[in-house]
């Protein structure tokens, strides 16, 4: 009797997941969500067991500085044409889309393989563990955290220079 609840359950589950949206990775998400909590839990944890101080706040300039650093990583993670290989077990090319930087979809074999690929793939997914990632470095490693966000910061500048350099030779 208990298995046959189960199994209800379950395929209340599956309809109410087919009604949302055929081949929507679902259960992917699910996997990204749980994953994220884990790490942020972790994170939390190793930050109490070594008694890391949370600061009272961020300055506007670390803000300023993490803000355009997860930018750039975001889309050096997500589109730039050298961190494909990255990507591909999880996506497929389809074009170039601009300076340096791919138009690839996520592959759909397998449901975490989905989300992983819109995962890798959106900016604005992968921003949030990337300022998830520089904001716990800022109360773990400060300095360092600094230091690859200005270079981020740096290249980011930089590509708008060059942008910018371009447009105004054409």
């Amino acid at each position: 009797m208990v298995k046959r609840e189960e199994r209800g359950g379950y395929e209340r589950v599956k309809r109410i997941w087919k009604a949302y949206g055929e081949g929507r990775p679902l259960p992917g998400y699910l996997v990204a969500m749980g994953s994220y909590a884990v790490l942020v839990g972790t994170v939390s944890a190793v930050g109490r067991l070594t008694g890391a101080r949370l600061p009272d706040g961020f300055s506007l300039g670390d803000t300023a500085l993490v803000s355009v650093a997860t930018h750039k990583a975001s889309r050096l993670l997500t589109k730039e044409a050298v961190t494909s290989p990255l990507r591909a077990p999880f996506t497929r090319y389809e074009a170039p889309a601009g300076h340096a930087e791919l138009k690839e979809s996520p592959r759909k074999d397998h449901p975490a393989q989905h989300a992983i690929g819109e995962l890798i793939t959106c900016p604005f997914c992968a921003g949030v563990w990337i300022a998830s990632g520089l904001t716990a470095g800022l109360v773990f490693a400060p300095r360092l955290t600094r230091l690859v966000a200005t270079a981020l910061t740096a290249v980011a500048a930089s590509d708008a220079l060059n942008l910018a350099y371009d447009k105004l030779r054409s």
